[in-house]
């Protein structure tokens, strides 16, 4: 965030510092920067005020280039894929809003997604820019996703999930474990893993922990309740592949799918099911519950 108050997060805009080099304008920085922009998709964002200096106003065509000088900018993807699926707005008020998302829509824009994603389809749903997500899930994943509203309250949000104030319960469709003894907690070390993308089990200190339950059986799946004490990227994901029942139409685990098509008819089959708290503003306890449903 800038000294002057405009907060590229709250715009949903990427942040950069021009780095060193003998450029005339930040236009030729910009264009050498990011070779796989053309020159006119720079000059166009430009004219729409799409590029921004520190103060968050629209850059002019012959701003000179400073190393080091801070500037914003939107991203942007031409002929961006629409995603065939429907969030829902379970709760909303001035503070909170909380909703449910489908398989495959991202929650924050990234790679090939802008415009279809849960934040940014949100943002115009409620005519609200200032939305900002209180926590993430996968793209595969369905369910939960909590958002703060309000900046002025967006601190107190935020500190439910560092503090563990806040309780999280997942349902996953797996093979069946019948040689493990239910309800168990599995703690692991997780770390990056490859490709880059995925994470995995490493030695040391765990800095993972989940508690498993079985919800009910039907031949070799199983419904599981997953409750993850810790946060971690893909932690249920590799959690579940390391008890040896990796979750139904994973592409990422236990081995990556290559050139996998988002198969919207079997969806990776984890859904963040609800979550529990006692809401900072109000002091009232706040459960929310998913309206979406895993299949066998």
């Amino acid at each position: 965030m800038s000294t002057s108050g405009f907060s590229p997060s709250q715009h949903q805009a990427s942040t950069l510092y021009l780095p060193p080099g003998s450029w005339a304008t930040v236009l030729d920085c910009l264009c050498e920067h990011f070779p796989a922009i053309a020159r006119e998709q720079w000059l166009d964002r430009i004219a729409r005020g799409r590029v921004l200096d520190s103060n968050g106003h629209p850059i002019r065509l012959d701003l000179a280039y400073k190393e080091g000088l801070c500037i914003y900018y939107f991203r942007e993807v031409p002929n961006e894929k629409v995603i065939p699926v429907q969030e829902t707005i379970l709760y909303a008020d001035e503070h909170l809003v909380v909703a449910d998302k489908p398989h495959f829509l991202p929650v924050t824009p990234a790679g090939e997604y802008v415009e279809q994603t849960l934040l940014r389809r949100l943002i115009r749903r409620l005519g609200n820019p200032a939305l900002v997500p209180l926590h993430r899930i996968d793209r595969h994943t369905a369910g939960l996703v909590l958002f703060s509203a309000n900046p002025a309250s967006r601190a107190a949000y935020q500190q439910l999930f560092p503090t563990r104030r806040i309780d999280k319960f997942y349902e996953a469709i797996a093979p069946a474990l019948p040689d493990l003894t239910f309800p168990l907690v599995h703690k692991s070390r997780l770390v990056d893993g490859e490709p880059f993308f995925r994470m995995q089990e490493g030695p040391g200190a765990s800095n993972t922990e989940t508690a498993v339950e079985v919800r009910e059986k039907h031949g070799d799946l199983w419904r599981y309740g997953l409750f993850p004490v810790t946060g971690k990227k893909h932690q249920l994901r590799v959690h579940m592949n390391a008890l040896g029942a990796s979750i139904c139409n994973d592409p990422f685990y236990p081995d990556v799918i290559k050139d996998a098509k988002d198969d919207y008819a079997n969806p990776l089959k984890l859904l963040a099911q609800g979550v529990r708290f006692i809401d900072p503003v109000s002091g009232h306890e706040r459960s929310f519950y998913s309206e979406i449903t895993l299949d066998w």
